[in-house]
């Protein structure tokens, strides 16, 4: 991941204007601590902080066609970029970065080649024979991206909102799937698969064409010319991350550089689930494990430092960002630049532990369709963010485009919790990888039950954060919010504390704007909060707040369990790894 910022437009070209650039710039170093480049333009200025991954070398940004006519600066990984090369042989690069492809698209195809990249990227081409522009972010928003207007009618882009949050007057997060063109004056959609309109497909499920558009997800990730690991919680995806990469890792480009022993990297507290589950599958694998404690204390010193780094206010993405922000820290410490993660498969799939509710395959399917939707304000926001503020790439093969397809082209009706049939949550992606005479994992991990990474890594941790903002915030504080804070209103004592210290970061009502809101149990969309009577009384972004499905669901609740008998027993023998 790298950190761009782009300037167009502006009424000031002068060298106090580029040195407030190059202040501005700064502000993203951590993303891109390798090198820092400015392309100034008459009023246009394109930034870019490096974080060098493929073609460390001679890959400096911004980059150019061949005249240099066409800037560009990018942030992210174009993983088909030698197919496109091969496409492109009248052109003469400059680099073997990933990303020069981008240029040269432009010429070929103008506006329309955003479709043709296969990747996570957020970019910005300035055309200087006309001195007009267009913007881009990849098509789940994967990578982060924001734009803002200046009152001298200037137009902004920025990997992140402290780069812009101070001098536009106006600002957002930009659109997933989305282009903005200058020319065309404003933003419109390129990504446009057959699942967005949330009709209820009808694909019969193959576990052998799921199976293996994972394996060439993963195997395209393992693009890399620095020293990279796998995080390992032990839960299903990261796992099945894991034990994937190590099965090709020995016949890619990465172990010839730096060999074929895998490193794996989990965090938790003492004691925590994913510590216990993350080792065993580590032993099972034979990876070079790497585990990390924290304790409560040390991540509640951090909130403040993982709410400027990941610019929310959002309880469960902080809740999640602050252990995977420390353990960031000690794996680029270890001289590791990138690391392949497991986000996304629980929104593909249905796999959190609300969906055991959903009353059919529509209701399941619409769910899927706005958690995907919505990933790039959440689990893409934590797993980039948290990763980047120390200058570390995050790769998440579940968001692989075509992969999405598949899974999401699957009759939903297979996806759907099936107790009278066996089917726990993300069945579908358990039996796929469910192979007896090559296993990929041992069967009661492929089978164990989903665990929130907030969850995960000790049950403690979130209580401990709501213990420690009851000791800040007091009743009759609760009491105002709404008066204090009357868009998006706190409603517990931890959220309230977490928006204290975001406004103090950023005070303006455009950048609360960007933080989504609505009532949510498990991780739920609003929606789906409607399908159990109880869960409006238990709104708590926790797996454990699902109650009668997870197996340490609070205490506090006594309602009867509504499960049949047969799910109960099923749910419980599924979690005997974490107990």
């Amino acid at each position: 991941m790298c950190g761009i910022l782009a300037v167009l437009g502006c009424v000031d070209n002068s060298q106090a204007k580029r040195s407030r650039i190059i202040e501005l710039s700064r502000r993203l170093r951590h993303r891109g601590p390798d090198w820092s480049g400015l392309h100034c333009y008459e009023d246009c200025y394109l930034a870019h902080e490096r974080l060098a991954i493929v073609d460390p070398t001679s890959g400096d940004q911004p980059l150019y066609n061949e005249d240099k006519t066409i800037v560009v600066t990018v942030n992210g990984e174009i993983y088909n970029h030698k197919a496109l090369r091969e496409t492109l042989k009248s052109h003469k690069f400059r680099t073997g970065s990933d990303c020069e492809v981008i240029a040269h698209l432009y010429e070929e195809h103008g506006e329309e080649f955003v479709d043709m990249l296969d990747g996570m990227f957020a970019f910005v081409l300035l055309d200087t024979k006309d001195k007009s522009f267009i913007a881009a972010r990849d098509a789940i928003g994967i990578t982060p991206l924001y734009i803002g207007w200046g009152l001298d009618g200037s137009v902004w882009f920025a990997s992140e909102m402290k780069a812009l949050s101070d001098d536009c007057e106006q600002f957002m997060s930009f659109p997933p799937g989305h282009i903005y063109s200058s020319k065309q004056g404003g933003l419109r959609r390129w990504y446009n698969p057959p699942w967005f309109s949330e009709v209820v497909p009808s694909t019969p499920y193959d576990p052998l064409v799921v199976r293996e558009t994972f394996e060439k997800a993963v195997i395209k990730r393992l693009m890399t010319d620095v020293p990279f690991g796998v995080l390992l919680s032990g839960g299903l995806d990261s796992s099945l991350v894991a034990a994937v990469t190590l099965r090709h890792l020995e016949k890619s480009e990465a172990a010839r550089q730096w060999g074929s022993k895998l490193h794996t990297f989990c965090i938790g507290l003492k004691g925590s689930p994913d510590l216990k589950a993350g080792k065993e599958v580590a032993d099972y694998l034979g990876t070079r494990h790497h585990e990390l404690n924290f304790t409560v204390q040390e991540g509640i010193d951090a909130i403040e430092e993982v709410i400027y780094h990941v610019e929310t206010y959002d309880v469960t993405t902080i809740r999640a960002s602050t252990p995977m922000f420390l353990m960031s820290r000690k794996i680029k410490s270890l001289g590791v630049k990138m690391v392949l993660s497991g986000e996304g498969s629980d929104e593909i799939f249905g796999g959190y532990l609300y969906f055991h509710k959903a009353p059919n395959k529509k209701e399941f399917h619409e769910e899927t369709c706005r958690k995907i939707k919505a990933l790039h304000q959440y689990d893409c926001l934590r797993a980039n963010k948290s990763t980047s503020a120390w200058g570390v790439e995050a790769r998440v093969p579940f968001l692989d485009k075509e992969f999405i397809n598949v899974a999401m082209s699957i009759d939903p009706e297979w996806k759907m919790i099936r107790p009278d049939l066996g089917r726990i949550e993300k069945w579908v992606l358990r039996n796929a990888f469910d192979d007896d005479q090559n296993p990929y994992l041992p069967k009661h991990i492929l089978y164990r039950q989903k665990e929130q990474f907030s969850d995960g890594v000790g049950y403690s941790w979130i209580d401990g954060l709501k213990d420690h903002a009851n000791k800040h915030v007091s009743d009759t504080m609760l009491t105002n919010a709404s008066f204090v804070f009357p868009d998006n209103t706190p409603v517990t004592k931890e959220a309230y504390y977490y928006r204290t210290i975001f406004e103090k970061f950023f005070p303006k009502s455009a950048a609360r704007a960007t933080v989504p809101g609505g009532p949510s149990v498990a991780c739920s969309t609003a929606k789906a909060v409607e399908w159990d009577a109880t869960w409006s009384q238990n709104l708590d972004p926790s797996g454990r707040a699902a109650l009668g499905v997870h197996v340490a669901a609070y205490e506090e609740d006594k309602t009867e369990d509504p499960r049949p008998e047969k799910l109960q027993k099923m749910t419980e023998t599924t979690a005997a790894a974490i107990v």
